[in-house]
């Protein structure tokens, strides 16, 4: 295939290089040089490669794309045509009004676009670096193509996702470089100097480049068209362009994150010969050329439509299982799998407990994919004759493979688990020790607001950890997770409560789940069930006309019930609630939740990290606000006196304090609003 020169490429160019001057300007926010910058090669991508549908922006099979230099609005996100001029463009369910109220409340055109928001809009990409690693689970998943800039390639999380890439030999993971020289402190030369060309050949990449990005449109066809020759190396294409091409300040920082003056666009428009007087001006011919390609776009799923209706005939149970998987469907009666505990059963890690869990779903879920960041034999997620995702030639694996090796990489493997959720079809999961989340919080923040399915396994989750010691015993690291919208931190206490953790991530199709898991061994508890532990809280021991009730969560709701053992040996009568997920208590309705943390005696919440939140659910706290030590967990648990004596005796503090006050006690959940 050649290049052939189309009469509309260069409105078309034009018109992309104008609006983004236009539109930018009419927010007074935002960032115009880049897309003008880029807008021959993504005008290139889109009308010579990219095969999407825009009446139907969710077809399975179509080509997917990502913006990983977020902060320019034009294009973020993946998934074909993520650029809100494309969109317009294309068809897709975007209007000229909608660009129009870019960067404004409420807007279908925020200022970094957003997943779940705007339709073609799947990967949410504005901080630097997330959009490549993304794309690189994308890869894992299927084929991708990544535009970047200086930026991203700066970024850690980038460098980390590229390496795993070249190792992995993911040749269907293209990505564009704009290489422009700029970034918000001025010319890249003031902190980015490295030779990235051979950078990335160090990793294991195909390398090119297009030293004319700003009108080459043959030199950028023939760079995209040999990538997608190079069957066992992803490739970067080395795109050297002038930001803010055709405005008075092209080539400088000021194009880069600041609108133009009002005489700078109309001379822009003058000089790609478009009427200057004209604000957000498409031409007849533009909208032509991309009906063009939108109709493309749609004969291609017709006619895919019509290879997986063959496709049903001749397998018939494999298309089942295909179109489920597209659908977002789980398989029928997969709840059998968890398995459920007894009292009397054996007291076990919960991280364990999570590996039982993995091992009784992986057979009926088989979108269950993920891996552990160089902690496999302490997170304990790989299934026993599970197969390793790997390059055959590296014969430790194939790309049948299920189990993914992400290496000392938390923050890329997150990101990647969100390009993998983004996909669809698949559930992934990944992980680390808690403390090492944090590594990653980029990366968990962004699959929150993207509405990702992504679970976290982390282990090691308290000082229970032990002899690694402080450096390793995450304090901190539960408040900051439980702080984030629409994050599900879940912290079990036992099996049945490890299984409800699954249970609901999985079920839980826009929430991204955190499971906080134990490395010390855990008793079975007496009144936890899954469909208890489901609604995220629950009264594990109850008691009538109580005196106290201790809240607790993970590996101290035990020693809560050994506390309300000995107070109640002495004539305090204790209830017990285990609360192993914020979030999803919260959801519960109001009666339930004033069932559970009810009025009429004070409410003690018991956790061996920072108390922080917690005010929430209960009048006094008991936690740490230092960090941890290194020592045996039991004696490090004495040290902090998170035990069931010194717990019982500060319950007898609470008991007399809230007695003496005299006044009825409310539940802490009541609030004027």
């Amino acid at each position: 295939m050649s290049f052939v020169a189309a009469d509309s490429d260069a409105t078309a160019i034009a018109t992309i290089r104008t609006l983004a001057a236009d539109v930018v300007g009419g927010a007074n926010s935002g960032h115009p040089g880049a897309p003008m910058g880029m807008a021959p090669a993504a005008h290139v991508l889109f009308s010579r490669f990219v095969n999407a549908n825009p009446k139907n922006s969710s077809w399975f099979n179509r080509d997917r794309f990502v913006l990983s230099n977020g902060d320019t609005f034009w294009i973020a996100g993946m998934h074909v045509l993520s650029n809100i001029f494309f969109l317009h463009l294309l068809g897709y369910k975007l209007s000229m009004d909608d660009l129009k109220q870019f960067r404004q409340v409420d807007s279908l055109t925020p200022g970094h676009p957003e997943a779940n928001h705007t339709d073609g809009i799947e990967v949410t990409t504005g901080p630097l670096g997330q959009g490549i690693s993304a794309a690189v689970g994308l890869a894992i998943a299927q084929a991708h193509l990544v535009f970047c800039g200086d930026g991203c390639l700066m970024e850690g999380v980038a460098s980390e996702a590229a390496s795993l890439a070249g190792h992995l030999q993911l040749g269907n993971l293209i990505v564009v470089y704009d290489d422009n020289h700029i970034s918000i402190d001025g010319n890249t030369n003031v902190a980015f100097t490295e030779n990235v060309e051979q950078r990335f050949l160090a990793y294991g990449w195909h390398v090119t480049s297009v030293e004319n990005g700003d009108s080459d449109l043959e030199g950028i066809f023939n760079a995209i068209t040999e990538a997608r020759k190079v069957a066992d190396k992803p490739t970067i294409i080395r795109l050297r362009t002038t930001i803010g091409f055709g405005s008075k300040q092209q080539g400088t920082h000021g194009v880069h994150g600041s609108p133009l003056k009002a005489d700078d666009i109309q001379a822009l428009k003058t000089k790609f010969g478009l009427p200057a007087d004209k604000k957000y001006y498409v031409p007849q011919e533009t909208y032509d050329a991309y009906a063009a390609i939108a109709k493309r776009g749609a004969e291609a799923e017709s006619k895919w439509n019509t290879l997986l209706e063959a496709y049903k005939g001749k397998y018939p149970s494999e298309h089942a299982e295909l179109t489920r998987r597209i659908a977002g469907q789980l398989p029928q009666d997969w709840e059998k799998a968890l398995p459920i505990y007894k009292p009397g059963d054996a007291a076990q890690a919960s991280r364990k407990l999570s590996e039982i869990v993995l091992t009784s779903l992986y057979p009926v879920i088989p979108e269950l994919v993920g891996g552990s960041a160089d902690l496999t034999g302490s997170n304990l997620t790989k299934v026993k004759g599970s197969v390793d995702f790997q390059p055959p030639s590296t014969g430790l694996g194939d790309y049948s493979g299920k189990y993914i090796r992400f290496g000392v990489r938390e923050h890329a493997m997150g990101a990647i688990g969100n390009g993998l959720a983004a996909y669809g079809g698949i559930i992934p999961f990944v992980a680390t020790f808690l403390n090492f989340v944090s590594y990653a919080a980029g990366a968990v923040r962004l699959s929150a607001l993207s509405k990702h399915r992504v679970i976290w396994v982390a282990t090691h989750d308290s000082i229970g950890l032990g002899e690694d010691g402080p450096t390793h015993q995450p304090i901190e690291t539960a408040v900051h997770l439980r702080s984030i919208p629409n994050l599900a931190f879940w912290r079990p206490a036992d099996g049945n409560e490890t299984s409800a953790a699954y249970s609901v991530a999985i079920k839980s199709a826009g929430t991204p789940s955190v499971l906080s898991l134990s490395r010390q061994n855990l008793p079975n508890l007496e009144g936890s069930t899954i469909e208890k532990a489901s609604k995220g809280g629950y009264v594990l021991h109850e008691e009538q006309g109580e005196d106290l009730t201790i809240v607790s969560a993970g590996s101290e709701v035990p020693i809560a019930v050994e506390a309300a053992n000995k107070l109640s040996a002495k004539g305090i009568k204790t209830r017990v609630v285990s609360i192993p997920c914020w979030l999803v208590f919260d959801q519960q309705p109001e009666e339930y939740r004033l069932s559970v943390l009810r009025g009429g005696a004070p409410i003690l919440a018991l956790e061996a990290l920072s108390t922080v939140g917690w005010q929430k659910y209960s009048h006094q706290q008991y936690g740490l606000d230092t960090f941890g030590a290194s020592g045996p967990y039991g004696k490090v648990y004495e040290k902090f006196g998170i035990t069931g004596g010194n717990i019982a005796s500060v319950g007898e503090k609470v008991v007399a304090f809230y007695k003496k006050q005299g006044v009825p006690v409310l539940s802490p959940l009541l609030k004027a609003f």
